[in-house]
Formats: structure tokens, sequence, C-alpha cells
């Protein structure tokens, strides 16, 4: 009995032992293979709109044209084209598109992914620029501006005149909305100068700067709360428009659209320290990616023009379209991007020498250009 008996419970601690350890190996390999597969899909998904360098475009006619820079080809478009678009940026990992509208007073901002517009915030009259930092959108408006649509031939409405900007001292200031990307409101609004153009933050990221062209000054406040530390005077009627920190974060560059000049200022005492000529109408401004050339859009000349970075030298003129205003470089630093408002195109660059590599059209009225992953440009700095 009792041989039988160990005969009976042998092949029972058998399979207790050995075969159910096994179907339960297989069966806990396959909910973690099915556990990993469902990570990696959703995984994916949620970064399918990183999988190319992007570059994005606002065209103030047909919407925000999306640029494969692989194949550099426009491969749709975002559908907020009747909205105005102009000043653009995004989220740190450009998951988010924040796009100023004119028509509509408000900032989109739209799932790079989807392309949907996911959220709108109510900014006010005639939104210009979008800058993020630090998770917050800083997005300027002008409630006295009628905002219309630029005179075809690049040139601004003042014809360039100095002492033009007197007109606009007695329409209301231009303000920037500071937006929290967490919960999407406006927590402030900051009363700038008349006019506001471009916006640039100090190397430590505590100070913001404006241009504003109506009345020939640069505000400049703490980013985070928006009160006025200072106001910079600049030249007379030379309406500064597009700037930029150099990349030692020793000085800013500041174009002046109607003196056709750019000036360099000390970024701790603001002092102009050099004044440089440009061709006409410079506005967008940025270093290349190895800070050692300076870029400057000359749109009523057609032109971007290359300086050296340290010493200002001109080095080089670039033929480029009509009412170039904003550029970038592509994430590698390969090629430059230069959107051009009155071509209608993209024109793509050699970012070595220069030479002109193609043109990306279907984009009427493109004003703004940035890239996913980040690159340098005349909006975007890292």
């Amino acid at each position: 009995m009792l041989e039988t008996r160990f005969r009976i419970t042998t092949p029972r601690r058998f399979l207790s032992f050995a075969v159910i350890p096994a179907v339960t190996t297989s069966v806990t390999t396959a909910v973690t293979t099915l556990a990993t597969a469902v990570t990696a899909i959703a995984f994916a998904a949620s970064t399918a709109w990183a999988a190319a360098p992007t570059a994005y475009v606002t065209s103030e006619k047909a919407g925000v044209g999306v640029i494969d820079l692989d194949q550099m080809s426009l491969t749709k478009t975002f559908p907020v084209g009747a909205d105005g678009p102009r000043g653009l940026s995004l989220n740190r990992d450009g998951s988010r598109l924040l796009v100023a509208n004119k028509n509509t007073g408000d900032m989109a901002v739209i799932d790079t992914a989807s392309g949907e517009v996911v959220q709108r915030v109510k900014i006010g009259k005639n939104p210009e620029y979008v800058r993020v930092h630090n998770g917050y959108a800083y997005v300027t408006y002008e409630p006295g501006e009628e905002g219309g649509p630029p005179p075809a031939n690049g040139a601004s409405a003042d014809n360039g005149k100095p002492g033009a900007a007197d007109d606009d001292a007695s329409k209301p200031p231009a303000e920037i909305a500071i937006v929290d990307m967490k919960t999407w409101h406006v927590i402030r609004s900051v009363t700038s100068g008349h006019e506001t153009e471009g916006i640039e933050f100090s190397r430590d990221g505590k100070s913001m700067l404006v241009t504003n062209e109506g009345d020939d000054t640069i505000s400049v406040y703490q980013a985070r709360t928006g009160a006025s530390l200072r106001t910079v005077k600049l030249a007379a009627g030379g309406r500064p428009r597009g700037i930029r920190l150099s990349p030692d974060g020793k000085v800013y560059i500041v174009t002046l659209e109607s003196l056709s000049k750019f000036v360099v200022i000390d970024s701790h005492t603001f002092e102009v320290l050099k004044t440089i000529d440009t061709k006409l109408g410079p506005y967008g401004v940025a270093f290349g990616p190895d800070g050692k050339r300076l870029f400057v859009a000359a749109s009523r000349d057609k032109t971007v023009q290359v300086f050296d970075g340290h010493s200002y030298e001109h080095i080089a003129d670039v033929p480029v379209g009509q009412r170039c205003w904003h550029f970038t470089f592509t994430p590698d630093g390969a090629k430059l991007l230069v959107a051009c408002g009155r071509s209608d195109a993209v024109y793509v660059l050699d970012a070595q020498n220069y030479q002109p590599i193609k043109q990306i059209g279907e984009l009427p009225l493109a004003w703004g250009i940035v890239t996913y992953p980040p690159s340098d440009g005349s909006i975007e700095s890292h």
C-alpha cells in the first residue's frame, strides 16, 4: 500500500511542481508580452508627430503648412486659414503648436499629431507674435491697430520715413498677454509700447524684451510677473522689429526696419555698442547654430544678409523672394528656410554656401516658420 501510494502521489507532485509552473510561466510571459506591446503602441501613437523633422509655416490665407524636412515638401495644411494665422511657437515636446490669429483675436492650440485645434485662448485685437518660455506663452496684441494686410510691394505702411512713428503716439499702446500653458488662461496682460514686434528673453530667463516699432523703444519686463523694468529708447524713426540675444548672452541684436540698420546692444547696460548698415527693410534676425554667423532678412531688398557673428562684418547677400520676414535653420543646421509672404513660398537655402536648393509653394502670405526638433531662427532660439 505504501508503494502504491508513493506511485500515486509522485505524479501529483510532478504535476504540482513541474507542469503547473510551466503553465503559469507561459501565461505570465504572454501577459508581459501583451503589456509591452500595448505600451509600445501607446508610446508610438503619442510620439507619432515627432517621427520626422518638421517645419510649421503660418500662411495668413491658408492655415498652417506642415513641411517634412526629410523630403523637403509640404505634406499637409492645418485648417485655421480663415483666422489669419501669424505668430507661432511650439511647446517643449512639440505636441502643441500655438498660433496667433488676427481675424479671431485669439491663440489657437493645435495638436500636432492630428492637426486639430484643441483649445482657443481669447487674447485681444490683432494678436501677432508668440513666444513660449518656461511653461508660459507670451502673445503680443495691438488694440489700436487695424491689422490689415501689408502693402503688396513689401514696404511698410509709412514707406520707411523717419518720424512716422510719431503718428502712433495717439493710439492705444500694445499689450502682451501671458498665458499659463497648464490651464490655458491669460493670467495677466502687460502694457507695452506702440506696435509691438519681436520678443526675446535674457540669458537667465528672468527678463523679457519687446521691440516697439511705433515708438522706437524696447520694453524690458520681469518675465514671470510682467513688472516693467525699463524702457530703452532707440534712434527716432528706426522702427525696431527683430530682436535676438547672442549665443554668449552678452549682446542683443535689434533690426531697425525704416533706417535699414541693426544695432548691437549691451545686454547688461543696454547701451548701443555698434550700428551696422543693412539692405532695405531688415526684420527677422538670428545667429547660426554655431554662433559664427548672423543672418538678417532685408525684406524690402528681397535678400538674406550674412554677417560675421562677432565682428559683424558683412559676408554675403543671398537673393530670396518678396516680403521675407522670418526664417529658421533645419534642426541639423544644414539648411535655411525663409518664409516669403508675397512670394507665397518658403525658400530653401544651403546654410553653408547659401546656394538655393528649392522653393516650397502653396503658402499664400507666409508669415512665420519654426521647426521640431527645435532649431535656431528669427522666432525661436535654442
